[in-house]
């Protein structure tokens, strides 16, 4: 593991103990949620032992941990698939969190940020519509916020919002035409869930059981906020969601990796307490490439994750775009871990008598949230070859610049 300061390797082995010790135990089965009761405690129980909110800012009640150093806490909290919701750095709160932090007005933090983080609140992020709206492309969005006085009517559909069931209050994306000195664009606001005109619709049932609040269909019709309501400046939302969204498709990475590492260990106590034809398994070399294959996967991903959360600090648009990079290397490879933890313990492994099931459920949707990894991959290839276009232009010698390539 990377060096980190003595105050935070203090909080990483307090989340390990934290989570090995009161976390695991009161999982729920395998396939079930948690249940808001024994969130509740167990929350209670975080902010007793310090280590509630890694992520928030001390003056909120977190731990006022940077971005380059999430990774350690965040895996150690992943290692439980409770675990995130039970440190309140699960999403779509976290990336709420995180945005309110950056760009909310003082009012807005005392209203949304300071309840949210003190985990009395829940929230959720309205962007993802039904086809043709926004989904992997959030340009084609098309709920549309129009000025009125004193504030502004909302319309639109929204589809997948994660969170919404128990959401206070929503981050809503919306269109809006240039007014005043606000240009043509998207503006995001501050829906409070209970405001006339906001409906949760179908419900949208899931493999995936960590994220609590389900994934509805939420409606906003003829939706009245005021002016307050504007989080940030109006027309230049879509410069705020890349704020939100490249830290958040990280922070997925390294809660999921934790989840991975937690399947590794499984199948690693699983082969050393069984013999197949008369040898441990973990001797036999079938064993012994599913489990190096799955260190390398561990590994790899917690580089890329820590060398983007460094440059998230550094140059946000840099990172942002190697976010997108983390994003799939990290999905595809946790995946793998899962899968071949499950191989490893044979018949268990798919059925319930183990947790594993339940957690490649838990992280196969990641390669579809935060954007399709082909969408990435897309976006990737772009900026590889702009940047080669650019080298070229310059009378550059060829390179195999990946590292520049990333951070495009």
């Amino acid at each position: 593991m990377t060096q980190i300061p003595l105050e935070i390797e203090e909080l990483r082995l307090r989340t390990r103990d934290f989570i090995r010790t009161v976390v695991i135990p009161a999982e729920p089965k395998p396939g079930h949620r948690l249940e808001n009761a024994t969130r509740i405690r167990l929350q209670a129980a975080a902010k007793a032992a310090g280590v509630f909110a890694p992520h928030v800012a001390k003056e909120y009640g977190g731990q006022g941990v940077p971005v380059g150093y999430w990774s350690p806490i965040f895996q150690e909290a992943g290692y439980s698939p409770i675990g995130p919701t039970v440190l309140n750095c699960m999403a779509p709160d976290e990336g709420n969190m995180h945005m309110l932090h950056l760009i909310a007005t003082d009012e807005q933090k005392l209203r949304y940020l300071k309840p949210l983080a003190a985990g009395s609140t829940r929230s959720c992020f309205g962007m993802t519509e039904p086809h043709p709206g926004a989904g992997s492309d959030p340009a084609a969005l098309q709920t549309q916020a129009v000025k009125v006085e004193g504030g502004w009517t909302i319309n639109g559909h929204k589809r997948f919002i994660s969170g919404a069931n128990d959401a206070a209050f929503c981050i809503l994306m919306a269109r809006n035409d240039a007014t005043g000195e606000s240009p043509a664009g998207a503006t995001m606001f501050l829906v409070d869930m209970d405001t006339p005109g906001v409906r949760i619709g179908e419900q949208i049932h899931t493999i995936d059981r960590a994220i609590d609040g389900g994934h509805p269909h939420v409606h906003f019709e003829d939706c009245f906020v005021p002016d307050g309501a504007v989080l940030g400046a109006a027309g230049i939302g879509f410069k705020y969601v890349q704020m939100r969204l490249g830290p958040a498709r990280l922070t997925h990475c390294m809660r999921w990796l934790g989840l991975a590492r937690r399947a590794l260990d499984i199948a690693l106590d699983r082969a050393q307490r069984r013999e197949l034809f008369g040898s441990p398994l973990h001797g036999l070399g079938l064993a012994q490439e599913l489990i190096s294959q799955c260190v390398i996967d561990i590994e790899t991903s917690d580089a890329i994750i820590t060398k983007t959360a460094a440059l998230l600090e550094t140059d946000p648009r840099a990172g942002s775009a190697l976010s997108s990079v983390a994003k799939v290397h990290c999905s595809e490879s946790i995946y793998r871990v899962v899968d071949r933890a499950m191989q490893i313990c044979g018949g268990d492994g798919v059925s319930d008598a183990l947790p594993l099931a339940a957690y490649l459920n838990e992280v196969r949707p990641f390669r579809i949230y935060d954007g399709s990894n082909e969408t990435h991959k897309w976006a990737i290839s772009r900026r590889a070859s702009a940047h080669r276009s650019h080298a070229v232009e310059c009378g550059e010698p060829y390179m195999a610049d990946v590292e520049s390539v990333g951070a495009l």
